[in-house]
């Protein structure tokens, strides 16, 4: 558990993971939680190119993109892990009155799902994925709350990251912003304004054997999107783990 002193002061700008692309494949290979490291980072950074040939670095970099299709990849042996780089790579900027969040959020780049499709052919990479859920009506801050409470009852150990803005019911002209790394979600934000023209509520998510149309089908019962054969919200707040596959 954080100390109450560093929770009041600190809060977290971003994620850098580290991958040797020497023997990052055999790290990936071997180990699940590095996939995980490479999947949730804002940055990653490839050492030991200088030592591997193209064929190498190719590899590993493809296999980090389809893990991460946002993050940029830092070559350090070509002096691109610089400071300016590697720092202010979360949401809010001091220098910035209004937080560039379309920078931070990446939707885009988790909106296409053809970079899963490398995920086949390797064993730990297949248990992560990442996609973006969006909704163009505002929803009710209860709405909001009871949503991410019981994906977090039911699959916390599954979410990686969750990370988004949302527009609430009650006010709409400033949005929020939801930020989670693994089981820890940071207090919500509210911004001044919108900072562009898209006023959708956008959520990413990064998870761990944790299909997308499972928490799609939660999100959408929450909003009230009817759909054959699946619970509504009032069903889900009755007896939630049963139909999207808590325990």
């Amino acid at each position: 558990m954080s100390h109450p002193y560093l929770v009041l002061r600190y809060r977290l700008d971003g994620v850098i993971t580290v991958a040797d692309a020497a023997a990052g494949q055999a790290t990936l290979d071997a180990h699940l939680e590095a996939v995980k490291q490479a999947a949730v980072a804002d940055r990653i950074v490839l050492t030991k190119t200088d030592i591997v040939d193209d064929t190498q670095r190719q590899r590993i970099v493809a296999r980090l993109r389809a893990l991460n299709p946002a993050a940029p990849i830092l070559d350090a042996a070509k002096g691109e892990a610089t400071a300016e780089k590697l720092l202010g790579s979360g949401l809010y900027d001091p220098d910035r009155k209004i937080p560039d969040v379309k920078k931070w959020l990446a939707a885009e780049a988790y909106a296409d799902d053809h970079h899963h499709h490398h995920h086949d052919v390797y064993r730990h990479d297949e248990h992560i994925s990442s996609f973006v859920l969006t909704a163009d009506d505002a929803i009710p801050s209860g709405t909001l709350e009871m949503f991410l409470e019981l994906l977090r009852a039911t699959h916390g150990e599954k979410l990686l990251r969750v990370k988004g803005i949302v527009k609430l019911a009650e006010m709409p002209d400033t949005p929020i912003v939801v930020h989670g790394v693994q089981h820890i979600f940071h207090p919500t934000a509210r911004l001044e304004r919108w900072p562009d023209d898209d006023h959708r509520t956008r959520l990413v998510f990064i998870t761990r054997d944790l299909p997308q149309r499972t928490v799609r089908e939660l999100f959408e019962a929450f909003l009230g999107v009817t759909a054959p054969d699946r619970p509504d919200r009032a069903a889900l707040v009755d007896n939630p783990l049963v139909p999207f596959g808590g325990r």
